[in-house]
């Protein structure tokens, strides 16, 4: 019993430090300006119409909640980090989508069995930290024969790229947890959902990125609105050494993927597949 106590209060203090880790910076600035096509990428791919009932899992300000709203769905938006609902909600009344937000962990959903036609995730799901038990929510309340639609970051693209290049300053991992871009391996994301999914398709996809100008604009970016990163300069505190060579190895990963040119391309795995 005291071992699973610890367990448990390990493990709320994890979703905790998630939570405020994505409140930090401006990650609605992140989803609006560097990768607004990402949501009606998903959205169409799901092929969510009027009148489907949809829940998008770590929906954040709803980039991909919103455009399905705009389909005609009745779409729930949920998200561990609430402070994101705000933006949402501001942005959802200038373009007229009415959807509900609910506060939501991807690991234990609040919502019934086979509740929704589509279950859908924009970058989101990827980063909670258990990836089986979030595969499995997102199993149980999608309805047999509904969709499941994920677009996640790959382990050789630029943000799995940044992840890693991030890594040996930030603090270790907790026992357990997995790292998000594993979700944009195909034979994990097939590991994970096994034979409860049929007519799964998974396709390597770029996202095209202009809104900046050289490599450090990319990473005076990210170092301020973009909160794992935020939180990883946190770890380091007054080492100014450290902070100068993490400072130097973003500009220097940025730079290999064409931000020079004013240009990247952000490769992601997109899935699509039905409930069996």
């Amino acid at each position: 019993m005291t071992n699973q106590t610890e367990i448990d209060e390990a493990d709320r203090a994890l979703k905790e430090k998630h939570r405020s880790m994505w409140a930090l910076g401006d990650y609605p600035s992140v989803a609006s300006e560097v990768i607004p096509e990402l949501g009606p990428a998903l959205v169409a791919a799901c092929g969510i119409s009027a009148g489907d009932r949809v829940l998008d899992v770590g929906a954040g300000s709803g980039n991909a909640a919103i455009p399905a709203a705009l389909a005609g769905a009745d779409v729930v938006a949920s998200d561990l980090t609430p402070e994101l609902f705000e933006a949402g909600r501001a942005a959802a009344a200038r373009c007229g989508a009415e959807l509900e937000w609910q506060q939501a962990d991807a690991e234990a959903l609040p919502f019934a069995h086979s509740s929704f036609d589509t279950v859908m995730s924009c970058v989101g799901v990827m980063f909670a930290p258990h990836h089986q038990r979030s595969a499995d929510e997102l199993v149980r309340v999608c309805r047999p024969g509904g969709t499941i639609g994920l677009i996640s970051w790959t382990p050789e693209g630029f943000i799995g790229q940044m992840f890693a290049t991030m890594k040996p300053y930030a603090p270790a991992p907790p026992p357990g947890a997995s790292p998000a871009p594993l979700w944009g391996a195909e034979d994990h994301v097939r590991e994970l959902f096994g034979d409860r999914v049929t007519d799964l398709e998974a396709r390597r996809q770029e996202v095209r990125i202009g809104r900046f100008g050289n490599a450090q604009a990319f990473r005076d970016f990210f170092k301020k609105n973009y909160g794992p990163t935020i939180a990883v300069y946190r770890n380091l505190g007054f080492d100014t050494e450290r902070v100068a060579a993490l400072d130097q190895d973003l500009v220097d990963l940025a730079r290999r993927f064409g931000a020079d040119d004013g240009v990247m391309h952000w490769e992601y795995l997109l899935v699509t597949a039905r409930r069996t």
